[in-house]
């Protein structure tokens, strides 16, 4: 029988328990769309979400839609400041204009990979 290892958590300690055929992996640490991509299963799709969880697929599913939300977050907010002209130009004659211009290119991409990714 293998020895138990734990660790600290608060005033508690949590033996470090790996499933059968698992390696034990590292700490997978998701963003803000990963997290929202597991609250969104856990409560409307709860049958999914248990089975992903005692598979041992759902980490590596939320780091995928969280890495794919991200990505795609980005790359619409560089291509909408690019087509509105919205440069360092810009930031150094008015930031003000500049933050607000691209807030609104963030909350605008967000919504869509929240729509098509997050939430699908």
């Amino acid at each position: 029988m293998a020895e138990l290892t734990y660790r600290k958590n608060g005033d508690y300690l949590i033996p470090n328990l790996v499933m059968d055929g698992e390696e034990e992996a590292e700490e997978i640490l998701l963003g803000k769309y990963g997290l929202l991509r597991q609250t969104f299963l856990k409560e409307h799709h709860h049958g999914t979400y248990t089975s992903m969880l005692l598979t041992g697929r759902l980490m590596p599913h939320l780091k995928q839609i969280d890495e794919q939300a991200q990505e795609q977050t980005d790359q619409m907010v560089a291509t909408m400041m690019k087509q509105s002209g919205v440069d360092e130009g810009l930031k150094e004659r008015d930031q003000m204009a500049w933050v607000q211009a691209v807030n609104s290119f963030t909350a605008q991409a967000e919504e869509v990979v929240l729509k098509e990714i997050v939430y699908r």
